[in-house]
């Protein structure tokens, strides 16, 4: 959160900059507005879009890595431990003679391997 609170006070000390003075014209370049949208864009990309990329693409290499015998927790809280796995569906056993059958996607995290 002070990581965002900092950048957010260097975006707005890069555009005071950028602004006319108060008693001067709008001289300026009308290149330096889209040089701050590029920055704006590039600052986005590094610190929102593309950590979440990262994220999403792990999370799809944790889905296709499930096998027989994975406890996992679904993204309801729901601990089990994986007794088959087909196309986009995964039979979970949550308790003895108790087996759920769960999107692949609801799979949140692998808790154990076996």
């Amino acid at each position: 959160m002070v990581f965002l609170a900092s950048t957010y006070g260097a975006l707005v000390g890069l555009l005071g900059q950028c602004a006319p003075k108060a008693g001067e014209g709008g001289g300026g370049s009308p290149l330096s507005g889209l040089w701050m949208i590029a920055l704006i864009f590039v600052i986005f990309y590094f610190l929102l879009i593309r950590p979440q990329q990262k994220k999403q693409k792990q999370h799809q290499n944790m889905l296709e890595s499930i096998k027989k015998g994975d406890r996992v927790v679904t993204s309801g809280g729901m601990y089990g431990t994986v007794i088959g796995v087909k196309d986009n569906v995964v039979v979970l056993k949550i308790a003895d003679e108790v087996k759920v059958e769960f999107a692949k996607s609801a799979i949140s995290s692998i808790v154990s391997k076996e």
